[in-house]
C-alpha cells in the first residue's frame, strides 16, 4: 500500500524522486536517524569542496542528525571544523562524527540540554578551548508537537516548544558572539510554517516566526561588529523530528503539499547554509532563503 522509494542515483540528475515513505513513528523526539527507514540522505558525494570555509570553526546545534548532519558534512568538505551540541543522540552523533573525521575534519560531540544557558555557555567555552575561534553559527535545534485542536496545548508543551526552538538560539548566540570577530557569520534554521502557518503546530509556527524576527533585529544589532545574520526556511525535510512527532499516517504522504509532491532529503538544503556561512554571501545579512520545494511565501 505504501511504496518504499529507491534512492535516487546522483549520476543522473536525481530524476527518480522519492515520493512516499513507509508509515513509521518513533515515540520520543527529537528521534533517532539510525532507525528511520529509509535513512535521510545527508550527504551528496558528488559535492567537491573548493576550501571556502578552510580553517574555521562552526558549532552546528543539533548536528548530530537530520539537516544539521548535512550542513556538517558540506562544512567539512569545505575545510571548517565543526562543534556538534545534541541531547542525547549519542548513536546517531558519533556517526556523525566518524564521517566528518573521514572528511579530513575534526569533531567535536558536547551532549547537553541546549534549553538552559549553561550548556551553551559550556558548548561556547569548548569551541574555544579546542579550536581557538568560532566563525560559524548555526542554531538547529527544533521540536512539534502536532495537536488538532488549538485548546489542546498544553503549557508544559508551549514551554518546551519555545524553550528548545528560540529559547536556545538566543542563549547559543549571546554565548557565542563575544567570541565572533569581523566577518563571522550566523545562520538561523526557521521553517515554511513561519510563513504560511501549519493548523496542527500553532506553537511550533510561532517559534519559527519569532527565529525570523530574532535573525532580522540581530542582523542589524550586529552589523558594525561585521557580523551577519540570515537564516534558512525549509519546507518538508526527511529527517527524525518527523517521524517522532508526526503519526504513521502522516508519515505515509510527508511531503506531498509541494509543489514538487515530495519532501526534501537533507543534502538539499545543505548548499544554502554553506552560501550564507561564506564569504559568498558576504554583502547579505537579515535574510531568509527559501528551499521548499516551491511554496510561494511573501515576507
Amino acid at each position: 500500500m505504501y511504496p518504499v522509494y529507491p534512492y535516487y542515483s546522483f549520476k543522473t540528475e536525481c530524476k527518480d524522486q522519492p515520493l512516499t515513505f513507509p508509515p513509521q513513528h518513533q515515540n520520543e523526539q527529537p528521534g533517532m536517524e539510525y532507525l528511520m527507514n529509509p535513512k535521510p540522505i545527508s550527504e551528496n558525494p558528488d559535492y567537491r569542496g573548493s576550501g571556502k570555509l578552510l580553517g574555521r570553526t562552526a558549532i552546528i546545534s543539533g548536528g548530530d542528525s537530520g539537516i544539521g548532519r548535512a550542513v556538517a558534512y558540506v562544512f567539512a568538505k569545505e575545510g571548517a571544523n565543526l562543534v556538534i551540541p545534541y541531547l542525547n543522540e549519542h548513536r546517531d552523533a558519533e556517526e556523525t562524527k566518524q564521517r566528518i573525521e573521514a572528511l579530513g575534519s575534526r569533531c567535536l560531540l558536547i551532549p547537553g540540554d541546549l534549553s538552559e544557558p549553561k550548556a551553551n555557555e559550556k558548548t561556547a567555552t569548548a569551541a574555544i578551548e579546542t579550536f581557538g575561534s568560532i566563525d560559524i553559527l548555526v542554531n538547529n535545534l527544533a521540536v512539534q508537537y502536532p495537536q488538532a485542536d488549538f485548546l489542546d496545548i498544553t503549557p508544559e508543551q508551549f514551554d518546551k516548544t519555545f524553550k528548545t526552538n528560540i529559547y536556545s538560539y538566543f542563549f547559543m548566540t549571546k554565548a557565542a558572539v563575544p567570541h565572533m570577530k569581523q566577518g563571522t557569520s550566523i545562520i538561523n534554521t526557521a521553517s515554511v510554517t513561519a510563513y504560511k502557518g501549519q493548523r496542527e503546530l500553532i506553537d511550533y509556527s510561532a517559534t519559527k516566526g519569532a527565529i525570523i524576527s530574532f535573525s532580522r533585529s540581530l542582523s542589524l544589532n550586529l552589523v558594525q561588529k561585521g557580523i551577519r545574520v540570515n537564516s534558512v526556511a525549509p519546507g518538508p525535510v526527511w529527517t527524525p523530528l518527523i517521524v517522532s512527532s508526526f503519526s504513521a499516517e502522516q508519515v505515509a504522504s510527508f511531503g506531498m503539499q509541494t509543489a514538487a509532491k515530495r519532501a526534501a532529503q537533507p543534502f538539499e538544503l545543505a548548499g544554502a547554509y554553506v552560501y550564507l556561512a561564506s564569504d559568498d554571501s558576504r554583502f547579505v545579512t537579515g535574510e531568509t532563503l527559501h528551499v521548499n520545494g516551491g511554496q510561494m511565501v511573501t515576507g
